[in-house]
């Protein structure tokens, strides 16, 4: 397979000029209800997400209050069914012997994108590809050390038009202390590089609202432009977990909290340079502060 070349042959950015060029952040909901589906679609959500994935993930964060699905092909049917024509975004299992009849049994009920979790390799993303054909957009998702240092390659040689990291499991493969810590030791520099290179779109983990959450999205959107990551995934804290459309009205302004997400972005979107890497300064001195705190408590534990 030849590798690819940088759409338009454009020449790659200097540092001055690392950033987002998308007109608008990209945001991911994960939904069961049909309800919740039609609102959120209807109300600054871009792909309704259906998550299928349960292999090997209650062992690899046993220990972490994260998303567990238990969601089954029926969901996949029953959003597409709600909202026919909103995007559908379906994470599969790792692959596996069945992988194949997921990927078959997602198309057939209307995924228009699939997500690959805890791939290694090229070959692996390659494999992806051929089993969907390119009846639905691959988008592989980044949470090993093997794929990250793989990504440059992937993208170069790979017809790939879109990617997520998800910081969740990469810090965990990483033996790092914190989700976001890979942001602040600078270890999705290179990745990010090559897929704005060969332009290729891309998010990173998940927002809460704006002004919550550990790292809240004040300085995180920051480094999505930085980056130029044009995607989130909502948390579940976004919408304090809401199981139905009355507990969703009842716990957030749905449409005003993605405003203000989108204000934030569009605000990074605007300044120069300078000001993304005083953000990025900030953001490393605010995670190395929790690092520091949570090996202290662990310390703390230990001599009990």
């Amino acid at each position: 397979m030849s590798a690819r070349t940088p759409e338009g042959n454009q020449r790659v950015r200097s540092s001055s000029q690392i950033g987002s060029a998308a007109a608008e952040m990209q945001f991911f909901m994960i939904v069961s209800d049909s309800e919740i589906a039609k609102f959120v679609s209807a109300n600054g959500v871009h792909r309704l997400f259906v998550d299928l994935e349960y292999l090997g993930k209650d062992l690899r964060q046993k220990n972490l209050d994260t998303w567990k699905s238990k969601q089954t092909l029926d969901d996949v049917s029953r959003i597409r069914a709600a909202v026919p024509d909103a995007h559908l975004l379906v994470r599969i299992n790792p692959l596996h012997e069945h992988t194949a009849t997921e990927v078959r049994e997602v198309l057939a009920r209307g995924a228009n994108s699939v997500m690959l979790p805890m791939f290694r390799t090229a070959d692996d993303i390659a494999y992806f590809l051929d089993l969907l054909a390119g009846r639905a957009e691959a988008v592989p998702l980044v949470e090993t050390r093997d794929a990250l240092q793989n990504l440059p390659r992937i993208v170069e040689t790979l017809p790939l038009q879109r990617l997520h990291i998800g910081l969740n499991d990469l810090h965990l493969d990483l033996k790092m202390t914190f989700m976001f810590q890979p942001l602040a030791e600078g270890l999705l520099e290179e990745s990010a590089a090559a897929m704005r290179q060969y332009s290729v779109k891309f998010g990173i983990g998940g927002l809460a609202r704006a002004g919550e959450g550990m790292i809240s999205p004040e300085y995180l959107l920051g480094e999505h432009v930085r980056l130029g990551s044009d995607a989130a995934i909502l948390s579940r804290t976004f919408h304090r977990k809401s199981q139905t459309i009355t507990e969703l009205h009842r716990n957030i302004d749905f449409p005003r909290e993605i405003t203000l997400l989108q204000e934030i972005y569009q605000n990074y979107r605007r300044k120069p340079y300078v000001e993304l890497q005083n953000n990025r300064n900030e953001l490393i001195q605010r995670i190395q502060k929790i690092c520091i705190e949570s090996m202290q408590r662990k310390e703390k534990g230990h001599e009990l």
